[in-house]
């Protein structure tokens, strides 16, 4: 009995739904439009609406995706070539100033009395204190033991050792146990400057305390140690000060860059006793 009932109920409802609807299709909105169709189409409005406001954020974000990465790639293409073009500068302005060099070295040459080799340094020993360089001449080019070496800043040191038939072995002067005969350009006191292979580089010796001798002055070759003709450049002084004996401490400052020393000139012939031409001495 109550399943009939229930029967009756939906069917009534059914049928009264069905009546409204047909009620609904033949009433029409203010636009003219059916009230069903008109109601129809504003829901699937709404529903495209929202569905092309997705599709759209969507293909912006992709987008935007798509461009940064474009630039990201732009970006790392664009560091590389600029490495690559510091690295040709580089190169090019090394090649420049070498060429600069080798011309002054030249000019340095052709302004020496004495016969010169220039030699390229192609090791160093890297024993602590020695300040041992290796260049590629040899006895086949004339070299032999206690030759000087000199670059455009000064003195660099003497040729050691038995050397090979194309290499040779050349103490530093700012190595332990080397020593050139020197000579104060203002004061005109004569000594001897040595190497100490520490801080500071280079000592001279034998300067009585009665002389006045100036932080700045310059100390050149004397002539007298058989090496090295007189006037070439050793370096300044950057400390003179009264010592506890007869002799004042005097320190120097190498004129030369040992730490950058690339081609150098050897003397090849024994200097005559107080000839020469100064190296780098521009005053």
């Amino acid at each position: 009995m109550i399943d009939i009932r229930r029967r009756t109920t939906y069917f009534f409802l059914l049928v009264s739904l069905g009546h409204v609807l047909l009620i609904s299709a033949q009433v029409q909105s203010k636009s003219g439009m059916p009230l069903l169709e008109a109601i129809a189409f504003g829901a699937f409005s709404g529903v495209q609406r929202a569905s092309a406001g997705f599709a759209d954020g969507v293909a912006s974000l992709w987008g935007r995706y798509i461009a940064v990465h474009g630039v990201v790639s732009e970006n790392v293409q664009l560091r590389a070539e600029i490495a690559q073009l510091q690295g040709q500068l580089q190169q090019k302005d090394a090649i420049a100033a070498q060429a600069h060099s080798l011309e002054a070295l030249l000019h340095l040459q052709q302004s020496v009395a004495q016969r010169t080799l220039a030699a390229r340094v192609i090791a160093g020993d890297p024993a602590p204190g020695s300040l041992v360089i290796t260049i590629d001449r040899g006895t086949d080019d004339g070299l032999r033991a206690d030759l000087g070496v000199i670059t455009l800043g000064g003195i660099v040191g003497r040729v050691i050792g038995q050397p090979l038939p194309h290499a040779a072995r050349v103490q530093l002067l700012t190595g332990r146990g080397a020593g050139v005969g020197a000579v104060l350009e203002q004061a005109n006191a004569v000594g001897t400057v040595q190497g100490g292979g520490d801080t500071p580089p280079l000592r001279m010796l034998y300067v009585p305390n009665s002389y006045d001798v100036k932080a700045g002055e310059r100390v050149l070759t004397s002539g007298q140690d058989g090496i090295f003709p007189a006037g070439f450049v050793i370096g300044s002084v950057t400390l003179a000060e009264r010592g506890s004996t007869m002799y004042r401490l005097i320190a120097v400052r190498p004129s030369v860059n040992f730490a950058h020393l690339d081609v150098v000139l050897v003397l090849l012939d024994a200097p005559p006793s107080g000839a020469g031409t100064a190296v780098g001495a521009e005053k």
